[in-house]
């Protein structure tokens, strides 16, 4: 994938987009409201793990996490927030998310202005909070400036679990060099697409190690490897398999190193059992996997991180051949998630959406399309204690410890509060505007729709 890194330098740049943003009354100063207490009064319940709403409930949050749940009063010096029997669930979790490449064209993201392109992140960022997405695990780009940002309140956005640079082979999906570039000298001047941190070419076990062992060093929460062809990047057949298993292997073994893990794009067969033969622990699509490698991941106990695509929107932007890999893929939605089902494969929710400000705001409806396969509960389960789980695994290298995707005493107040029953009506989260009144982050509320608050 490409994006753009984010020096040091440039944390001034959020600065002022945060000024601008406060100006216009839409940034974090705007957003963000820190009480030492807050209380979520006469709400019920969705706890991110079961299907049932707690009884009429009260929830006490302290600082950043959820201090006390009672069905009882709870009497305390609080700001109280009213909830008349709403639902209050916790934030959504997007598994796979492009933070960088959201708004940019494949062009502008390539060899576009850095600090326009950064200043568009920081946008889509809070669009992506706004959207009650509280968490993404970014999935391949530059982004651990616009983490820093996020984390620091110069930008309202979600936590972000990021990757750094995907890592590719030449001619694998991540390498976006034209023809005129080759030879590549082995060496040599590094690409564009390299030198803004979007993507890096390795062809040895030498050249993985390193390039993993980099993006660990700015602090990725996980490590991310193209093992098949894909279908944005143009000479990336989608049946290739493009790593050995040496060259999994030494990426793997980086990354244990550090205490985390190797996810790896793959779509097929061959290069889901090849990454899971060198340690790979989460298989990110796998939309054209046959059924015997379904079988291995259930039994090696393999994440698979897939999403609902469903149809050609957003195609218009690609290439014949760019399309017709989509169509495949797309074909292949039906029996991922039959397979997933069938083998109880631990299952992530994600979006992967790309150059599309259009399509990021149909985040919420791309998790309500899961009950094609899912029942409501199951489906937001699955985008909050399910992904939740599955952000553990970067071990001490999570940059959020505690616990997230739940409402339970201890856990980070991450929360929605829902103006309606998206259990009932799942549709309820395509229109996150209107349906979620109350947006905390953090134990910070960004959003209050709601006008009956009092002091106690």
């Amino acid at each position: 994938m490409s994006g753009l890194r984010t020096p040091g330098g440039l944390v001034g740049v959020f600065a002022l987009l945060a000024a601008i943003g406060t100006s216009l009354g839409v940034g974090p100063a705007a957003l963000a409201q820190q009480d030492t207490a807050i209380l979520f009064r006469n709400v019920r319940i969705f706890d991110g793990k079961n299907s049932a709403l707690s009884a009429p409930s009260n929830v006490l949050v302290r600082n950043n996490k959820i201090e006390k749940i009672s069905a009882a009063a709870i009497t305390v010096d609080a700001r109280v927030i009213e909830g008349g029997e709403r639902v209050l669930m916790p934030g959504l979790i997007d598994a796979h998310w492009h933070a960088m490449l959201v708004r940019p064209t494949p062009a502008s993201a390539i060899a576009g202005d850095v600090g326009y392109n950064n200043l568009l992140a920081a946008a889509e960022a809070t669009d992506t909070l706004m959207r009650g997405f509280t968490t993404v695990r970014d999935m391949g780009g530059p982004t651990f400036g616009l983490k820093r940002a996020i984390d620091e309140d110069l930008v309202a956005g979600p936590r972000i679990y990021p990757s750094g640079a995907v890592i590719s082979i030449t001619g694998g999906h991540g390498d976006f060099r034209q023809l005129s570039d080759l030879p590549r000298t082995i060496g040599g001047m590094l690409s564009r697409m390299e030198k803004i941190g979007g993507s890096m070419i390795a062809d040895s076990p030498d050249e993985v190690r390193v390039r993993a062992r980099e993006q660990l060093m700015q602090g990725a929460s996980q490590v991310k490897l193209t093992a098949g062809g894909g279908v944005a990047s143009p000479f990336s057949p989608i049946d290739v398999s493009t790593f050995t298993e040496p060259e999994l292997r030494a990426a793997v073994e980086a990354a244990t190193n550090w205490g985390t893990y190797v996810a790896t794009h793959a779509y097929t067969s061959v290069a889901i059992q090849r990454s899971i033969a060198a340690g790979v622990r989460c298989i990110e699509h796998g939309h054209l996997m046959d059924d015997a490698t379904a079988r291995l991941m259930a039994e090696k106990g393999i994440w698979l991180s897939t999403q609902p695509f469903l149809d050609l929107t957003g195609a218009s932007g690609l290439g014949p051949a760019e399309q017709e890999k989509l169509r495949q893929v797309v074909a292949g939605t039906d029996r991922v998630y039959a397979l997933a089902k069938k083998y109880g494969l631990k299952t992530a929710f994600g979006t992967d959406i790309l150059f599309s400000k259009a399509l990021a705001d149909r985040q919420g409806a791309m998790l309500a399309s899961l009950t094609r396969w899912y029942t409501p509960a199951e489906a937001l389960i699955m985008a909050t204690s399910t992904n939740a789980e599955l952000l553990t695994l970067s071990g001490l290298r999570n940059p959020y410890p505690g616990k997230l995707g739940v409402v339970e005493e201890g856990a980070l107040a991450d929360l929605l509060l829902v103006d309606g029953n998206p259990i009932d009506n799942i549709k309820l989260v395509e229109d996150p505007a209107k349906s979620f009144v109350v947006i905390m982050k953090g134990g910070k509320v960004y959003k209050n729709l709601l006008a009956s608050e009092t002091k106690r």
